[in-house]
C-alpha cells in the first residue's frame, strides 16, 4: 500500500520514510504543503500521514484539501499542538487519528493499519490463502508453517494479491502500490519481481500458482483450480 508523508523536519521525515518502508509500505514523503497538495493532484495513495507545522502553509488547509478528493485518503495527523481544541479542529477537519509529537513509531504504524482497516475495509492482519499465510505486522511469509525468505517488495507483491484475492491485480496497480514515485519501475522489473515470488512459493511448496492473465496482470490461484481451468502460471 502507498503512502503519502507530510513532513518538514529533516530527522523524522528521514526516519518516518525508512520505518515505513521496512514496515511494508512504498511511501512518498515530501517536506512542505505545496509538495503535498502536488503530489495529490496527480497520485492515488492509501493513506497520508500528516504533520500540521509546515513551514509554507498550515497543514489544515492540506487536510482540507484532501476532503476534496474524489477518492477518500484516510489521513493520520502528527502535530506538537497539545491544545484540546487543537486536536478537535483537527478530528472535525477530516483527520481519522491524532498523534502527539513525540510519538513512538511503532504505535504510528498500529494506528495506521487500524486506521486503513476501518476506511479501506481491509481484513485482519494475517492473510491466507490455501497452505500460504501472510503476517501483516511482522512481514512473515509462511508456506505450510515454515517461513518463506522474502525480500520487501516480494513480501509486498504477496500481501497485495492476498488482500485483493481472487481479483486479478493490474500490473499498473502494482507500480503505483508497491514502488514509490521517486522510484523507476518498468513492466520488465513488475514481471522479474512476480517470477521470483512464484519460484519461492513453487519452492517452499505451495498450493498456490501465481496466474499471469495477459494484458491485465495476475492473479493467486490454488493449484487444484489451476490444473482443473488450465491457467498459466
Amino acid at each position: 500500500m502507498k503512502l503519502l508523508v507530510v513532513e518538514d523536519h529533516r530527522e523524522l521525515h528521514a526516519l518516518l520514510r525508512t520505518h515505513l518502508e521496512r514496515a511494508g509500505f512504498a511511501v512518498d514523503a515530501v517536506a512542505s504543503g505545496k509538495a503535498a497538495l502536488d503530489a495529490l493532484a496527480v497520485g492515488d495513495f492509501d493513506a497520508l500521514v500528516l504533520d500540521l507545522g509546515l513551514p509554507d502553509m498550515d497543514g489544515m488547509a492540506v487536510l482540507a484539501a484532501c476532503q476534496k478528493l474524489p477518492r477518500k485518503t484516510p489521513c493520520i495527523v502528527l502535530t506538537a499542538r497539545d491544545a484540546l481544541d487543537s486536536r478537535i479542529a483537527g478530528l472535525n477537519g477530516g483527520a481519522d487519528d491524532y498523534m502527539l509529537k513525540p510519538f513512538d513509531m511503532a504505535e504510528l504504524e498500529a494506528r495506521l493499519r487500524a486506521v486503513l482497516r476501518r476506511t479501506h475495509g481491509m481484513p485482519q492482519n494475517r492473510l491466507e490463502l490455501g497452505n500460504v499465510a501472510f503476517e501483516s505486522v511482522s512481514r512473515l511469509a509462511t508456506v505450510q508453517g515454515c517461513p518463506v525468505d522474502l525480500l520487501r517488495r516480494e513480501a509486498m507483491l504477496l500481501e497485495e494479491m492476498l488482500r485483493v484475492w481472487p481479483r486479478i491485480v493490474i500490473k499498473e496497480r502494482l507500480e503505483e502500490h508497491i514502488y514509490a514515485t521517486r522510484e523507476s519501475v518498468t513492466l520488465n522489473a513488475i514481471e522479474a519481481l512476480v517470477s521470483r515470488l512464484r519460484r519461492k512459493l513453487r519452492d517452499g511448496g505451495a498450493d498456490v500458482l501465481i496466474d499471469t492473465v495477459r494484458g491485465l496482470g495476475y492473479r493467486l490461484v490454488l493449484a487444484q483450480d489451476a490444473r482443473r481451468d488450465g491457467h498459466q502460471s
